[in-house]
């Protein structure tokens, strides 16, 4: 009966950590995103020369650039983790399809 709880307790763990990953993979791409569009912005006047923060805003649109590409692979992770969590712990459907497998089956060796 113990286990039967924290089965479910487990489950509900997980996807509430599916749900974290989630969020904050895609607040880093927002944010990320947004970071680069900002950099674009060509500013007036500053204390360092054109050529510097050129080179500066180009090496920082890298890093986020790699930071969405990161965020994004992880989202592809994740996919495959739901994908996983759904075949391992989706029992009706598993039970209705060797259900419905066991029927063809004896169908077939009656005939």
């Amino acid at each position: 009966m113990a286990q039967q709880r924290a089965l479910p307790q487990s489950k509900e763990t997980l996807l509430q950590s599916y749900n974290k990953r989630l969020k904050d993979d895609i607040k880093s791409i927002m944010d990320n995103f947004t970071e680069i569009i900002k950099t674009a912005k060509i500013e007036d006047e500053t204390q360092v020369s054109r050529a510097t923060q050129g080179e500066q805003d180009n090496y920082e649109m890298h890093v986020r650039a790699a930071n969405i590409v990161r965020a994004g692979e992880s989202l592809m992770k994740l996919v495959s983790d739901l994908k996983q969590f759904l075949i391992l712990n989706d029992f009706p459907s598993v039970n209705e399809a060797i259900d419905q497998r066991n029927q063809q089956l004896r169908t077939l060796q009656e005939e």
